[in-house]
């Protein structure tokens, strides 16, 4: 919220914002005080933050919140004066009145006889005994630990985001409001509220911060269009040193010119000249000497803007690049309180302990962070950390650890999640690996550590023989993968049995720049994100083989598929062949493929260019960049192009590769087009079509038919009558007033056989017309054949 909204803003949405705030600072304290209850700072923050609440409570005329702000405050002034020493039931209550604050100030929302109850428990805790930690009343709910989702226009649920945004500009415990002198009872009055609200803006925009430190709020588009020219500006400056270059160059050539002139003269020495020659000799000489002079000083002047233009381009850049960044502690807000609750909730104790919190990460990436990091935090709650009894048991403490880190590391962002739990039973896994029937038993048995692990990234896989509100749905670990994925990074895993587990999740410190493996196509310069590059290499034309129709190679024990990416990029006729072939694996350890690219031009940390969105979605294409020369060039998108491949391989449509990346066409299967609302009928027409060797493909109704044929090839069209949106008669229609789809065969089928009926159809442009009466017999396969022959071509 910028200056000007707060103006606008009610009270009411004032201390909505306020209650974010000073919730996020009393969870924060609360969770430090259930560790050192008698911490006499965090009790003062605490004390704070509730007393503030309670002044903006009455301001608003909130009298449920301003009962349960004064209830906290007594109770936390409580154990500032030693009348009470906090146990965990008491930070139960005080963590529930954090949640309750936030809940009361939503308008509509009745909280009656919560209120009463926690009210009732706060007054008695100084006078009540020292509790065991209750047992759990009944399953956890998972709602009970994750917020809702956030709409990405919705307000900043944490203190961190607001403040990083310009919501908030300070994270002090004291109060945008005044400690004192507030009513009691009316409600402030439309003229009053102008006032108050004017005091409340100025004390939530500036409050604390010096004048070097004023917070302006700038939108993320306009943050990314600033990048985008300092990046521009950065290729620009490049350009001066071949400038300085082509500057010695002619420096070079002017030296040889008084050379030659000196040679002149030299010839004609004791020779008679002509005195007009001899003048002209000699004012060539002098205008040859001044040259050289004055460019000798030009590019002595221009090397020098030419650094200092260089070195002012990469600060511009990189400050414009530092504005994306933000703390790393900023996305966390809520983490180490779900993860006490969850751990309390299944009678664990369980503490996070951060580091790193004040690593820079770029703010898309930190956004993105949010789920994986939660799921992982609650595997390692749920599946990490053992029972207290079973700790001790093991010699461990009761209270489990979990470990949460960044740093930056090689220009990467490396986040460590670990706890000192259990460890994975490396045995149960191999065995549950066999039941799902994902392995055999013999190749479980060979599996190394690295390559078991990898099965829990599977979708739908989990180790967990029950299913709670918790886990053992298998969800989890293959979102934290696909995330971080989309991220341009990759997760791995790391357990000692018994001692506990470590996920380490690798990303690029910013989704602005990428480092990148450019490579030649077709005399193309294309970019792999090296993120999703598994190997660069050569292999020789001799190692490649043919394998059930298809070419690969053999590496590190695998058979890896051949796949040509000029074929892929659609990037025009093959080159000739070499000795060998430059291959770029990329996909997951059950899927890689090996593309085939002419040659490597090296790495490069290239600045992200995104494309016009008037081009929509670039097949295989991800975004776009400039070189140093200023080249532009095209990154790509590695898992639309697994996509791709995996649409030729099913399509019988991939070429082979021979030795230098050239593509030689094979027999390709002809393709048809299914149109028909009935699931029933469609499946039948594809498994019919499909069994006879077409490459199928369907669509369920005429429109999303046409807007098949206008993206894809096919060889014939198969379609239904009656649909809705668009019907058959109609997609005929449009099929044969299209220039460039009108020669392609249609073929309607219909339970309608009157000869009306099937003059229709053929009067539209139809090519065949067939009852679908027909269909257990092989007329519909035979009138196939009849229009465009057989499967393979």
């Amino acid at each position: 919220m910028n200056p000007d909204e707060m103006r606008d803003a009610s009270l009411l949405e004032l201390f909505q914002l306020e209650t974010r705030t000073q919730v996020q600072v009393l969870n924060n304290g609360l969770l430090a005080l259930e560790h050192n209850p008698t911490s006499a700072p965090q009790l003062e923050a605490c004390m704070r933050a509730a007393h503030s609440l309670k002044g903006a409570a009455r301001i608003v005329d909130l009298h449920p919140a301003v009962r349960i702000a004064h209830a906290m405050e007594d109770c936390l002034v409580a154990a500032q004066e030693g009348r009470l020493r906090l146990q965990a039931t008491d930070i139960d209550a005080l963590l529930l009145g954090a949640d309750l604050l936030q809940r009361v100030a939503t308008p509509g929302v009745e909280l009656g006889a919560e209120i009463d109850d926690l009210v009732m428990r706060l007054s008695n805790a100084p006078n009540a005994p020292p509790a065991a930690p209750p047992t759990p009343p009944r399953e956890p709910r998972p709602s009970d630990f994750f917020p809702p989702i956030q709409r990405l226009d919705d307000p900043p649920p944490t203190l961190s985001a607001a403040t990083s945004s310009g919501f908030l500009t300070s994270a002090s415990p004291s109060s945008a409001f005044p400690s004192s002198g507030f009513p009691t009872s009316a409600s402030p009055s439309s003229a009053s509220q102008a006032p108050a609200a004017q005091a409340l803006t100025r004390r939530t925009s500036d409050q604390g911060l010096s004048d070097g430190e004023r917070v302006l709020r700038v939108t993320a588009d306009t943050l990314n269009k600033l990048l985008g020219l300092s990046s521009e500006t950065l290729v620009e400056s490049h350009w001066i040193g071949p400038f300085g270059a082509s500057m010695l160059r002619l420096r070079r050539l002017q030296s040889g010119a008084g050379q030659a002139l000196d040679g002149v003269r030299a010839a004609l020495a004791g020779q008679q000249v002509d005195a007009r020659v001899q003048a002209a000799l000699d004012d060539a000489q002098r205008i040859v000497e001044q040259c050289q002079q004055e460019l000798t000083q030009r590019t002595s002047e221009v090397d020098e803007f030419g650094w200092r233009m260089s070195h002012l381009a990469q600060r511009l850049y990189d400050t414009a690049l530092a504005c994306r960044m933000r703390p790393f502690g900023d996305g966390l807000g809520g983490m180490a309180r779900m993860v006490r609750d969850l751990g309390r909730s299944l009678g664990k104790q369980v503490r996070l302990e951060i580091e790193g919190d004040a690593t820079q990460v770029d703010r898309d990436i930190l956004e993105k962070l949010d789920a994986p990091l939660m799921h992982l935090l609650r595997n390692a709650v749920d599946h990490g950390i053992e029972m207290p009894m079973d700790r001790m048991d093991a010699g461990k403490s009761p209270e489990g650890l979990i470990k949460l880190s960044a740093r930056h590391a090689a220009g990467m962002l490396l986040i460590e999640l670990s706890d000192d739990g259990a460890g994975i039973s490396l045995d149960r896994l191999r065995v549950e690996v066999v039941q799902r029937k994902l392995t055999n038993s013999e190749t479980a048995a060979r599996l190394s550590e690295a390559e078991l692990l990898e099965f829990l990234f599977l979708s739908g896989f989990s180790t967990r023989g029950e299913v709670t509100e918790i886990s053992g749905r298998g969800v989890g670990l293959d979102v934290v993968q696909t995330m971080v994925r989309q991220l341009r990074g990759a997760v791995r895993i790391h357990q000692t049995t018994g001692q506990g587990t470590r996920f380490v999740l690798e990303m690029p410190l910013s989704l602005s720049v990428v480092r990148s493996l450019l490579v030649e196509v077709q005399g193309e310069i294309y970019a792999f994100p090296l993120a999703y590059v598994n190997h660069a290499l050569q292999v020789r034309a001799e190692d490649i083989e043919q394998l059930e129709g298809h070419q690969h190679f053999r590496f590190m024990d695998r058979q890896i598929g051949l796949v040509s990416a000029r074929q892929i990029l659609h990037a025009g006729e093959p080159a000739p062949g070499a000795e060998s072939v430059a291959v770029v694996v990329v996909g997951s350890h059950d899927k890689q493929y090996g593309i085939a690219v002419d040659r490597y031009v090296g790495e490069r940390t290239l600045v992200v260019q995104p494309l016009d969105p008037r081009l929509g979605k670039v097949q295989d294409v991800m975004a776009g960049a400039l070189m140093d020369d200023g080249t532009p060039l095209l990154i790509l998108d590695v898992e639309d192009m697994l996509l791709s491949v995996q649409k030729l391989i099913e399509g019988g449509r991939l070429t082979r590769v021979d030795g230098g990346g050239a593509i030689v066409q094979t027999r390709r299967r002809k393709r048809v087009l299914v149109v028909d609302d009935s699931l029933t009928v469609r499946e039948l027409e594809r498994k019919l079509l499909v069994n006879r060797g077409f490459d199928v493909a369907v669509a369920v109704d005429g429109m999303d038919g046409w807007n098949m044929l206008r993206g894809e090839d096919f060889d014939l069209v198969v379609t239904d009558v009656d649909m809705p949106r668009m019907d058959g008669i109609e997609l005929v229609s449009r099929i044969k007033a299209d220039p460039k789809l009108q020669s392609l065969p249609v073929m309607v089928v219909s339970y309608k056989d009157r000869e009306e009926d099937r003059r229709r159809g053929l009067d539209a442009g139809a090519d065949y017309y067939l009852a679908k009466g027909s269909f257990h017999d092989d007329a519909l396969l035979d009138a196939v054949e009849d229009l465009i022959g057989k499967a393979l071509t």
